[in-house]
């Protein structure tokens, strides 16, 4: 759960056992065609595609995983008006009270719990929170989701929202029979950047959406250095699994610039391949400072890049790339193209007919600035100024906490939905399916049930 570089018992040990937890990480392949079919929605349950909960004067926030990424939550969280923070919860009791006493300078009063991999279950009965925001390693997202909504809180994960089609089959019935909001927390849909291009989408600037290109392009390979971090138990899902393990901060965007899940469109099927896998080995290979010297012996499946195609309903295609381990710079692609012109990212470019000086070259720096601001989305004029000095990412991490707690203190529907935090992860299982069949395409499951086209494509929020 926490991302700092102590290597004691019991983190120590929990790590061993992530390493056992991955050698069974070849078989989903497997699991994912095995869940292509859609199973009937339980009896009682509610449609959550729309689904506005009732207001809450106050958000009682429950947090569990305080290592860098959820003590960032935590901080900011304790800033916002109209919360409370409850409880703080990880596994080792060193980074749980140094958060809480983060927060307590704050005005807020945590209780805190530690010690024991399901003490985060002790927390939800006797805080009993309304929100709980999940920052740990990928494999206890789900379970951790399903256990907060069956206690009665919404549930807030890092991405992605689980590793198996069967997990998020699992979220959304929990989320159906509950009627508890569980939304992966996708914080690149609230970049300035993605919301300029959504605002340009929605206004029509480049005419009916054809193509999409997402990616996490971020090489990561000295994170087998970093101690007791991220890199120490991701290292074994890299050697697994071959696929793409981290779509969801490309493909968010996309998939919401086009409406995917959302009244006007829907995932269809997937293709996927992987390069060799060199890299990492390689890198191994010759440090010196690796954080388990198991990483040295361990066999690499994971190709060095993964590029997969997806199809969508209606025909519509998106390249969706993955790579943390080549040597090259940062990137998420982010290019939307439509009838009238192109959008794209890294660097940031545009180029549309009738609007920039040429569609045959690309509008960058003052051009693209002078556009952009024409376009600025709302909800970036309202809070931008604020979430670029509060940070996270360039301020879009405490943009996403802002939006969470206001959709919930004023009875609205969040900006994602369960079924989009599930379609946006199904990529992971599914590449790792098609890749495992040399490319065969894999439908994905509809986990809206067909109600996909009665939901509201997400608006323009103000």
């Amino acid at each position: 759960m926490n991302t700092s570089s102590d290597t004691s018992s019991p983190r120590r040990s929990f790590l061993k056992a992530l390493g056992g937890f991955s050698a069974g990480m070849a078989t989903l392949p497997s699991l994912a065609g095995a869940q292509s079919q859609t199973p009937s929605r339980r009896p009682g349950a509610k449609y959550m595609g729309d689904f506005a909960a009732p207001k809450l004067a106050k958000v009682k926030v429950a947090i569990i995983g305080v290592g860098a990424r959820g003590s960032g939550h935590a901080s900011q969280l304790a800033m916002l008006e109209g919360v409370d923070l409850v409880g703080v919860c990880d596994l080792r009791e060193g980074p749980a009270k140094q958060s809480a006493e983060r927060v307590s300078q704050k005005g807020h009063q945590p209780k805190v719990y530690s010690g024991d991999e399901t003490i985060w279950r002790k927390m939800l009965l006797e805080t009993k929170p309304d929100a709980v925001f999940i920052a740990t390693p990928w494999e206890l997202h789900a379970p951790m989701c399903i256990g907060a909504m069956k206690a009665g809180a919404h549930a807030f994960s890092e991405v992605p929202i689980a590793l198996t089609l069967r997990e998020m089959w699992e979220i959304v019935d929990t989320s159906e029979a509950t009627g508890r909001h569980c939304m992966m927390m996708e914080n690149v849909n609230y970049g300035r950047e993605e919301l300029v291009y959504l605002n340009m989408v929605r206004q029509g600037v480049i005419g009916e959406l054809l193509h999409g290109e997402a990616a996490y392009i971020h090489e990561l390979r000295g994170q087998m250095e970093n101690g007791d971090s991220t890199g120490s138990w991701r290292t074994f899902h890299y050697a697994k699994r071959n696929g793409n393990l981290y779509p969801t901060h490309g493909l968010g965007p996309v998939a919401q610039y086009m409406s995917l899940g959302r009244g006007e469109d829907n995932f269809g099927r997937l293709v996927s391949f992987s390069s060799p896998a060199k890299g990492r080995a390689l890198y191994a290979a010759k440090s010196e400072k690796l954080t388990n010297p198991e990483f040295k012996k361990l066999d690499f499946k994971g190709g060095d890049i993964n590029t997969s195609i997806i199809k969508t309903a209606l025909g519509r295609t998106i390249m969706v790339q993955w790579d943390e381990t080549s040597p090259r710079p940062y990137s998420r692609h982010n290019l939307i193209q439509g009838t009238k012109g192109t959008l794209a990212g890294f660097p940031n470019r545009m180029a549309i007919e009738g609007v920039t000086k040429s569609h045959h070259e690309w509008s960058q720096d003052a051009a693209w600035e002078e556009l952009a601001a024409k376009y600025e989305h709302p909800l970036f004029k309202r809070m931008g100024e604020l979430s670029q000095k509060m940070g996270g990412h360039g301020g879009m991490d405490f943009l996403m906490l802002f939006r969470i707690i206001e959709c919930l203190r004023e009875g609205q529907p969040l900006d994602q939905n369960v079924y989009e935090g599930c379609f946006w992860s199904a990529v992971g299982p599914l590449s790792e399916a098609s890749v495992a069949q040399d490319g065969m395409p894999q439908p994905f499951p509809d986990f809206t049930r067909g109600q996909w086209q009665t939901t509201k494509p997400l608006g323009i929020v103000q």
